[in-house]
Parts: structure tokens; C-alpha cells; sequence
């Protein structure tokens, strides 16, 4: 299926697109900040530049857009046109987050990542349910790695 608008219009609203403080993110700041919890922004001193450190709990948060890392969930359709891009650069974002899961973990750090579907879309939890998710996992020193997302639907 070819565009619906032209290339330079694409390349605009695709130059648009922020990588920081994208809406789910920014949700999930402030209903985090109202619980008290505190948090350092983008820290480039732990791996990945995650959206959210918290150094008290050796723990990092990472928001996620369905999209951009290819999760399996109805947020997320391999668009029609470029497909060979596309797939190439989704598996890179996926292959980056692998490596940085990795080097946190070898750090010492313990990571979340919250996906954008638990946030919004058709499935979504809320931001209250995912922001009682987060706030029960950082206090927890067992579980190295946990991810948020919206239920998946049963196969009827």
C-alpha cells in the first residue's frame, strides 16, 4: 500500500517524533513523582541512558514505545511500505535493548521496562495499575528484570 502522504511530508512527521519525554513518559513521571518516589532523568552514566534511575534502589525504568521496539501487542503493525527497513531497524532497537538488559545486569542494576500499551491502546491497564506495578517492583531486590504491558487477549 503506498503512502498516503508525500516523502518530504513523511520526513517531517517522522523528524517529529521524540525519543525523550514522549507522553507515556511523561505520564508515568509525574503519577510516579506524586507518589514520592524520585528519579534522575536519562542518566548517562548508567547503560542505555535509561528514562529513569533510581539510584536508592539500583533499579532503572525504561518506557518503551510499542512501535519502535516491535513488541507483540495491537499497538504494534509492520508498516506496509519499506518493509525491509523497517524490520532491519526494528530488530536493531530490539538487539540494542538486549545488550543494554545485559550490561545493566552485569552492573548490578535491576531494569524495568514499562511498554507503551500498558499506558494507552485498546488492552491498556492505566497509568494507576502500571504506576502500582513500578512502585511495587523497586522496592524489590529479587527479580533483575520485570517489563509492564497490557494483558494479552486470549485466543478465542
Amino acid at each position: 500500500m503506498p503512502d498516503v502522504v508525500g516523502p518530504i511530508t513523511r520526513s517531517r512527521m517522522m523528524a517529529g517524533i521524540r525519543s525523550k519525554n514522549t507522553d507515556p513518559e511523561m505520564q508515568l513521571r509525574r503519577a510516579l513523582h506524586a507518589r514520592g518516589l524520585r528519579f534522575r532523568l536519562h542518566s548517562s552514566n548508567v547503560p542505555g541512558k535509561p528514562d529513569m534511575v533510581f539510584p536508592k534502589f539500583r533499579a532503572a525504568v525504561f518506557v518503551h514505545g510499542c512501535f519502535w521496539h516491535g513488541h507483540d501487542c495491537p499497538l504494534f503493525k509492520m508498516p506496509g511500505t519499506r518493509q525491509e527497513f523497517w524490520s532491519a531497524k526494528i530488530e536493531r532497537n530490539r538487539a540494542r535493548d538486549r545488550v543494554v538488559q545485559q550490561q545493566l545486569k552485569d552492573a548490578g542494576w535491576r531494569s524495568m521496562t514499562v511498554w507503551e500499551c500498558a499506558i494507552r491502546g485498546p488492552a491498556r491497564l492505566g497509568i494507576d495499575a502500571t504506576v502500582d506495578r513500578v512502585a511495587c517492583w523497586l522496592p524489590q531486590h529479587d527479580s533483575t528484570t520485570a517489563e509492564v504491558r497490557a494483558p494479552r487477549k486470549e485466543a478465542a
